[in-house]
C-alpha cells in the first residue's frame, strides 16, 4: 500500500467516496496505523483529489477556515467520527459476522446526524436542459459551510450500504493494509488494492518464505 500520498496526492482505490475516506488511514490493521488526515486542510486536499471538491471550492474553504479556526478544528473532528463509523460498518459487512447492536445503533446513528446534515443541502439543479443535484454551499463567512467535504462521502456511504454492491465490498489481503475497496471486476477474484502494490508485496514474500523453507542458497 505505501505512503498514501506521492507529491501531496491521495491514493484512491477504494472505488467509491466513503471507502476513499476510509482508506484515508495507512496500514490500519498494524501496530503504528498512519493518519493522513492532520489538519482541515488535509481533509479539503482530501475532497479536492476525490473529486468532491472544485479548486475555487476548496480555496474558498481554506480562506474560511482561515477566519474560523475553531470550526475548521471542530469539522476535523466530525470527518473522523464518521471515517472510523464507517469504517467500522462496512467491516461487519465484509466479515459478516453477526452484529453488536447497540454498537451498530451508535455508529449508525453517527452516520445517520451527518447523512441529515448533507440532504439538508442537496438541491434540484438545472443542468444542461436538464436538472441534476448539486450541493448548497451557500452561506457568509459568519456561517461558512466548513463540513461541506463530509456531504458527499455521507451520501456515498447511506447509497453503498442500501446497494446490491455491498456485497462486492472487500478488504485487501495484503497484510496489516486494511484498505477497503469495491471489486467491480467481472468474476469478483479481486484481492488486493493495487495488485502493482499489497500484491507485489505478498508475492515477494511467500517467494522468500519458500526459498527459506527449502533452504534455497541466499534465503
Amino acid at each position: 500500500m505505501g505512503s498514501i500520498r506521492r507529491e501531496g496526492r491521495f491514493e484512491l482505490r477504494g472505488g467509491v467516496a466513503c471507502l476513499e475516506f476510509v482508506n484515508t488511514v495507512g496500514w490500519r490493521l498494524t501496530d503504528h496505523p498512519s493518519e493522513y488526515l492532520r489538519s482541515y486542510e488535509d481533509l479539503l486536499d482530501w475532497g479536492r483529489q476525490a473529486g468532491l471538491l472544485a479548486p475555487e471550492e476548496r480555496e474558498g474553504l481554506l480562506r474560511r477556515a482561515t477566519l474560523d479556526p475553531e470550526g475548521a478544528r471542530e469539522t476535523l473532528s466530525r470527518a473522523l467520527a464518521l471515517r472510523e463509523a464507517i469504517h467500522r460498518i462496512f467491516s461487519r459487512a465484509i466479515a459478516g459476522e453477526p452484529q453488536d447492536e447497540s454498537e451498530l445503533s451508535a455508529d449508525l446513528s453517527a452516520l445517520n446526524r451527518e447523512l441529515a446534515v448533507a440532504l439538508s443541502r442537496l438541491r434540484l439543479m438545472p443542468a444542461g436542459g436538464a436538472y441534476g443535484w448539486a450541493w448548497d454551499r451557500s452561506g457568509d463567512e459568519s456561517a461558512a459551510r466548513l463540513d461541506s467535504p463530509l456531504w458527499p462521502v455521507a451520501q456515498s456511504a447511506a447509497e453503498l450500504l442500501t446497494s446490491p454492491k455491498l456485497g462486492r465490498v472487500k478488504l485487501c489481503a495484503g497484510k496489516g493494509c486494511g484498505w477497503v475497496f469495491v471489486d467491480e471486476s467481472r468474476n469478483g477474484s479481486r484481492r488486493w488494492c493495487d495488485s502493482r502494490d499489497c500484491g507485489n508485496r505478498e508475492r515477494v514474500r511467500r517467494h522468500l518464505a519458500r526459498k527459506r523453507a527449502s533452504g534455497a542458497p541466499g534465503s
